[in-house]
């Protein structure tokens, strides 16, 4: 199984999967408890709400799962939200806050897992951005990502439909972000700007726009486009109807201003933002 699927593009935007994966090695499965081979933290068909709705975008899509080793980590194991609750570069509870192992991973295993899946995937997405900004002068990186609405150990009460995550403007330029979040924002469904999910490690690592690469993360609420939020996690077509209308709409507007970036990675401070 390799650890990674990738389906290159021509055009300059890249879609980021870290969490479709339900891969999750014997050893692994083995060592989890029964909540955890539940695999219920995963993000639940995000693959196929973005599937052909951006024509030359390039996708790389991690195929194992989070509780393996997770993709949208930092490697070095800082935490994305000092202070808050979140889970971990190889989670020992789920967002629940339940505890996921039998026999909890060794410092030894983590290492491992870093090396045969993380790395992988960075390596692959890495790549994919070089290639990219060397065709087009610019590469947009559009980091996927969807959790369940309500989550008390995670956040208050119910998520917004669409949560944009640019780390504070940090991670992309004015144009980009004003394009997403525009949109969100006229549209049908609930939406905030850097709420609880500001972007993870993949955002703000490779989001830089001073160098012509931005990034920039979308947080779903499963709701949007799954029946329900439980098992068996099924894919509701006339929900994802009207969401993937919109997602089409975000990412050919970036598709669009791509070649304006070129001359002006970072320009003035975005909308939304102090």
């Amino acid at each position: 199984m390799s650890p990674v699927n990738v389906k290159e593009g021509d055009g300059p935007v890249i879609l980021g999967l870290p969490h479709a994966g339900t891969f999750v090695p014997p050893e692994v499965a083995q060592a989890l408890n029964e909540r955890g081979q539940a695999l219920a933290d995963t993000d639940w068909h995000v693959d196929q709400l973005y599937d052909g709705l951006l024509p030359g975008a390039t996708y790389v899509r991690a195929n194992f799962h989070r509780y393996v080793i997770d993709a949208n980590r930092d490697p070095a194991g800082v935490s994305l939200y000092p202070g808050q609750n979140t889970t971990t570069l190889v989670p020992l509870t789920d967002f629940d806050g339940a505890p996921i192992w039998n026999q909890p991973p060794s410092t030894q295993d983590i290492a491992a897992q870093k090396a045969a899946f993380h790395s992988p995937y960075h390596a692959a997405l890495a790549e994919q951005i070089a290639r990219v900004k060397a065709r087009h002068g610019v590469a947009i990186l559009f980091d996927c990502h969807s959790i369940r609405s309500r989550i008390p150990f995670l956040f208050d009460g119910v998520l917004p439909d669409l949560n944009v995550g640019t780390n504070g403007g940090l991670t992309c330029a004015a144009l980009v972000q004003d394009a997403v979040w525009q949109a969100c924002e006229g549209s049908e469904f609930s939406a905030v700007l850097n709420g609880r999910f500001k972007g993870g490690w993949t955002t703000r690592h490779y989001g830089q726009p001073e160098a012509h690469v931005h990034a920039i993360q979308l947080e779903l609420a499963q709701s949007t486009y799954l029946t329900a939020e439980e098992p068996p996690w099924s894919y509701d077509s006339d929900k994802a109807l009207k969401l993937r209308g919109l997602l089409r709409d975000i990412l050919t507007s970036l598709a669009d201003l791509a070649p304006s970036l070129t001359a002006n990675p970072t320009s003035a401070t975005p909308k939304g933002t102090s």
